[in-house]
């Protein structure tokens, strides 16, 4: 009569129970579920199927594309200096209309990016040296940077009472 090892899982125990003797010693489980919890199933109902072999040998199992970034030419600094090259206003895209106020910005970095100017007015023109983050217009096509207004020649927003900080606003003095 074949003996049962020690180390079996418990899940197979039950089928090799009449293989066991007196001298057959079946391993105890380290913990135990107390009896007011109700037993639950340790496998899934559902079984997993894999792919076939023809279905990895077509291609299935490909890698996932790396997601690209929103404001490539700022990736990795929080912000970067530039130049004005040329300030202009660009029509937003369908649902919406207006002028969207933009300008075109050599970086530091030698790459030429088109930029949104936040808030109402401004005074940039061109030779202007403006500071450039990341952060797309949604409404214009193209346009993935923002200028910090507040810094450097491109002036605060005057007159503005809320998020002052965004567009580099003093408070007013009451």
């Amino acid at each position: 009569m074949p003996s049962v090892p020690a180390t079996l899982p418990r899940f197979l125990l039950p089928s090799l129970r009449h293989f066991s003797s007196p001298a057959t010693v079946v391993p105890r489980c380290r913990f135990t579920i107390p009896s007011h919890l109700p037993q639950a199933r340790l496998f899934s109902t559902t079984p997993s199927v894999g792919a076939t072999y023809n279905q990895v040998r077509r291609g299935c199992r490909l890698k996932q594309r790396a997601r690209k970034p929103v404001s490539p030419a700022v990736l990795g600094r929080s912000a970067l200096k530039g130049i004005c090259l040329k300030v202009g206003f660009q029509k937003p895209k369908k649902p919406n209309s207006g002028e969207r106020k933009t300008a075109r910005v050599r970086l530091s970095t030698g790459r030429l990016i088109s930029a949104s100017i936040p808030g109402e007015g401004h005074n940039i023109q061109q030779h202007s040296v403006v500071l450039v983050r990341g952060g797309r217009s949604q409404d214009c096509p193209g346009v993935k940077y923002h200028l910090v207004r507040g810094a450097m020649d491109l002036g605060g927003v005057g007159n503005r009472l809320t998020s002052r900080s965004k567009y580099g606003t003093k408070k007013p003095k009451s």
